[in-house]
This record gives structure tokens, C-alpha cells and sequence, in this order.
């Protein structure tokens, strides 16, 4: 070859690869849809957020460089979600992340072909998916609602907790309880001779959460049952506060509760769904289709109780529950 055509060859390829090397990385689409304050997403104390940015950042899929993010709240108002779901489906996502079973079905109203990673509660019996092993359809994610066995715990915590009460209302959003969960909660009640008093929230407000409470001191409860809703972690300090002010036994679904002052959660672990949510949105993002993926549903609980808390409500937790438990905060 003669050094004129060697040259050219190599200013060629040298050109070559500068085009390579400027070309522009691909970019994936998310949306992410809270049903509290968008600003939770990004909170650095999120025990389900930063789990998920982190395992997506292990993954490579990094915001800013070949992950673009839109963040979407419902801010706990029901009625926003179907214009919200509109809105999500017009960001044009590859992937949509979502939170709770009833933004999920407003989505998939809206947009029934974007993949969904969800965060939900009992997701085969609204339909929402055919089977945790393979859900079908275009939705995969979270199931943190681990069978109507926890109703029974939950309750015979609380009773163990406040063995003389007898009228224990139900703190969740309006379609709470329905189907086989206030079943199993009436069962669990009746086996521990307890009254339920369902306590139905319209929205997630400051204002509808004092409504209730003031509802529920008429009612004469004894103790209270939080569930395990998204649209009430938001607000989780006022939740706990009306409960403490009104020195009422509660137990929640969350541990986040307990550490905002709460007495007790039997809770699963809000890390292990943020990373197993980034987990499913890597796969998809590379060709994997949501509906072969299966949904993931905990097996593994915690017992956290706020001694403090108890001091303050006048109340002596057994040493076998003591014994009991994950974390005792002091």
C-alpha cells in the first residue's frame, strides 16, 4: 500500500471513531407517579426512593445521561388521578412507575400499552395483573400486600398491646376496604371480640385526617388500625399525632410510622421494593416485556414498637412482645 493511501485510511478511521464517540447516547423515558408529594421521590431519606435511584445507578441507568425522568403526583386527591393518568401517558414514557393500585388503574385506563413497574396492594383480585408469576398485560412491580393472614397479626398485636379494647377503628381511603380484605379484617375482629369501626378517608388531606379522628372520637374507639394506603405516608406525622393526642392504641402497616413517633408497625421492607421496582424497570428498559416478569411479594416482616411512644399513651408492653421484636426504638 503506498504511505498516500495509508495516510488517508488512518485520518478516515480517525474520523470514524470522533463520530462514534459524539454520537448521542440513547436515552430512556420514565415517568414516576407518587400519590403523596413529588418531592418525596427525590427525598434523601425516602426508604423506598434512594433504594431505587441507587439500584438504578448500579444498573447504568443514570438520570441525566441515558435516563431522562418525569415526576407526576396525585397529592392523595382520588378524584386527580384520571386526568393525571392523561397527563402521564402524554410524557410519551418508555416506562411508567407507579404507586398504589388505584393511580395504577387510572393509568391503565388512560394508556393501556406503556409498561407499568407498580407498588400496589393485592393486585390480582382488581385485576390488575392474571398471577404473581406471570402477571400478562403490560404491568409488573410490587405486591406489598402479603395475604389476608396479616389482618390477624396485626390485630392480635394490638390486642396484646391493649387487651381491653373492644371498638377499633379502621383508618384508609374510601376503597380500602373492599373485597377480601375487610372480609379477613372482620374475621380477624370476631375471633378477638372486636368491633370494627371503618373510618373512610375521601382524600389525603390534613383536613379530612382531623375529620376522621374527630369521627372516631365520637365513636368511642379504642384503638386504631392504619392501612397500608400510599396516600397516607405522606402524612404520616399528622396521622401519628392525632392518634398520640387522642392517647390511642395504633399499630401501622409501615415502620416509617414508629420512627415519626408511632407506637407500632408490623411492616415489610420499603428498600427491597425500591430496589426490586429499579430491578424491573433495568429488565424492561432492555427488551424485557413487564408481563413475563413476575410481580414480587414479600415474605419477610418486621416488629417495630416506640417505647416512647407507649410511655406516653400509659401503656406497658409485654415482655413476650418485647421479646418479639425487630427494633425497639427507645
Amino acid at each position: 500500500m503506498r504511505r498516500r493511501d495509508f495516510t488517508i485510511g488512518l485520518l478516515l478511521a480517525g474520523k470514524a471513531s470522533a463520530a462514534r464517540a459524539q454520537e448521542p447516547t440513547k436515552r430512556h423515558r420514565i415517568a414516576i407517579v407518587e400519590v403523596g408529594s413529588v418531592a418525596s421521590i427525590d427525598d434523601p431519606d425516602s426508604r423506598l426512593w434512594q433504594p431505587f435511584w441507587k439500584e438504578l445507578r448500579r444498573l447504568g441507568d443514570v438520570e441525566g445521561q441515558n435516563l431522562v425522568v418525569g415526576r407526576y403526583s396525585g397529592e392523595g386527591h382520588l378524584e386527580r388521578y384520571a386526568d393525571l393518568a392523561r397527563q402521564v401517558a402524554g410524557y410519551n414514557p418508555d416506562v411508567i412507575v407507579s404507586l398504589t393500585n388505584s393511580m395504577t388503574q387510572a393509568i391503565r385506563a388512560a394508556n393501556s400499552t406503556t409498561p407499568i413497574v407498580m407498588f400496589g396492594g393485592s393486585v390480582i383480585e382488581p385485576g390488575l395483573a392474571t398471577s404473581l408469576a406471570r402477571p400478562g398485560g403490560n404491568l409488573t412491580g410490587v405486591d406489598g400486600y402479603p395475604g389476608e393472614e396479616i389482618h390477624g397479626k396485626r390485630h392480635q398485636i394490638l390486642k396484646e398491646i391493649a387487651p381491653s379494647a373492644s371498638k377499633v377503628a379502621l383508618l384508609g381511603m374510601r376503597d380500602s376496604w373492599l373485597g377480601g380484605q375487610l372480609q379477613a379484617l372482620q374475621d380477624a375482629s370476631r375471633q378477638l371480640q372486636i368491633s370494627l369501626i371503618p373510618m373512610r378517608l375521601d382524600e389525603s388531606t390534613p383536613s379530612e385526617y382531623r375529620r376522621a379522628f374527630t369521627e372516631i372520637a365520637k365513636a368511642r374507639s379504642d384503638a386504631v388500625i392504619v392501612h397500608a394506603r400510599g396516600e397516607l405516608l405522606p402524612y404520616r406525622l399528622l396521622i401519628v399525632e392525632l392518634a398520640n393526642n387522642a392517647r390511642l392504641p395504633a399499630i401501622y402497616a409501615w415502620r416509617e410510622y414508629v420512627e415519626a413517633g408511632g407506637l407500632i408497625a408490623y411492616a415489610t421492607d420499603f428498600s427491597e421494593f425500591g430496589r426490586r421496582m429499579a430491578d424491573d424497570v433495568h429488565e424492561i428498559l432492555n427488551g424485557a416485556n413487564p408481563g413475563d416478569i413476575p410481580i414480587y411479594l414479600p415474605t419477610k416482616f418486621e416488629l417495630v414498637i416506640n417505647l416512647k411512644a407507649a410511655e406516653a399513651l400509659g401503656l406497658t408492653i409485654p415482655p413476650a412482645l418485647l421479646g418479639r421484636a425487630d427494633e425497639v426504638i427507645e
